[in-house]
């Protein structure tokens, strides 16, 4: 049974143009023949097979009256498309245009609008991810990093081969990158032109290839990078690193070093954006009749005046005794939650003591909600 075009690209039966043009970018760009140079033959093969079908579903999907057939009979031939039909099988050509368009853009491409798997293909970029404690996050820090990239091979600098005899000219596209074939149809005679086979459309073929990297051009090594972290780098902040990631194809550049923050959580702070928040705990008589006292902040001791009588669950903000703003020489607030603390394992002489000064209490002295 045929696979569905629209299920090929992963598109729905009514997607645009724009739509189908979208996802025909990214399905070829992951599965064109230059990305598993390196990969086992089987994934070669595979991959192979899924171009080709990517490559025919926006064939057909992308031109207007083929789509149309398809969409009606359930070939873009019409209804000679199907078996039985008198005038024999459906014509298999088309005109290019917009289908090699769409590849120039992606790969690279040369006159005439074709593609051009020569033309400098820039590396990936490299992701990851790394973890810091919470003084790291408010101070900055340097942290050494380790990660696999893919560099260029240094015995063959990226051509594949053992040395520049080794690279030879196809002979069977004789160094165009493109076969061609006439075919006899029912519209008459057509010329269809292919990518060649037997090198990818490059036109070069390898005889010998670099036992270095066994014809890949790059080799994938273990990198250390050491990382001058800022001051202020919060969960999920990204820095990029340029020209740290993957090498490029054919003389493009590197490409990035992305690398993602997790802050671990402070015991003592809570992080909202770049202000802290923190408890601090006061007896009845600190809370009742006031008092300054010394507080450990991520910047050193201060003081922190508790206003005459005040209530629990108070904030009270120290400015600029929060976390740095990346980039700027501005540091957010420090907001203390003022706890007041409920004495336990009172004896009866305290217990009397306070009931005594409760009853000593004068009218609005006592919350609403106490009732006597």
């Amino acid at each position: 049974m045929a696979k569905d075009l629209y299920e090929t690209l992963g598109v729905n039966k009514g997607a645009s143009e724009d739509e189908i043009k979208s996802a025909y970018r990214k399905m070829a760009l992951k599965y064109h023949p230059d990305r598993y140079a390196s990969a086992s033959e089987q994934e070669k093969k595979a991959a192979e097979e899924k171009f080709k079908e990517i490559n025919h579903a926006y064939e057909v999907l992308s031109d207007k009256n083929k789509r149309a057939n398809y969409d009606q009979y359930g070939s873009e031939d019409g209804p000679q498309g199907f078996e039985g039909f008198s005038g024999g099988g459906g014509f298999s050509g088309f005109s290019g245009g917009g289908f090699d368009d769409i590849l120039s853009s992606i790969f690279g491409g040369f006159g005439g609008g074709r593609r051009n798997p020569n033309a400098p293909v820039d590396g990936d970029d490299i992701t990851i991810q790394v973890t810091l404690d919470f003084n790291e996050a408010y101070f900055g820090v340097k942290k050494t990093v380790k990660f696999y990239r893919d560099d260029e091979c240094p015995d063959c600098h990226g051509s594949g081969a053992k040395d520049s005899s080794s690279v030879k000219v196809c002979p069977y596209c004789h160094g165009s990158g493109y076969v061609t074939q006439t075919q006899r149809t029912m519209f008459g005679t057509q010329t269809v032109r292919t990518v060649c086979s037997n090198c990818g459309g490059k036109g070069k073929v390898i005889s010998d290839k670099c036992k270095n990297c066994r014809g890949a051009g790059y080799v994938r090594r273990e990198v250390s990078k050491t990382l001058d972290i800022p001051a202020g780098v919060d969960r999920g902040t990204r820095m990029t690193i340029r020209y740290e990631g993957n090498c490029g194809r054919n003389g493009g550049q590197k490409g990035n070093l992305v690398v993602v923050f997790d802050v671990r959580p402070s015991p003592v702070y809570k992080r909202i954006d770049n202000d802290l928040y923190m408890d601090q705990h006061v007896t009845f008589l600190d809370a009742a009749a006031g008092c300054e006292i010394e507080l450990e902040t991520m910047k050193g001791p201060a003081r922190l005046k508790i206003p005459e009588a005040v209530q629990s669950g108070t904030k009270i903000r120290l400015k600029g005794y929060g976390m740095k703003i990346l980039k700027r020489e501005v540091y957010g607030d420090l907001y203390v939650t003022v706890k007041v603390d409920t004495p336990r394992n009172l004896d009866r002489k305290q217990l009397k003591l306070l009931r005594e000064f409760d009853e000593s209490l004068k009218e609005g002295q006592r919350p609403k909600y106490v009732k006597r």
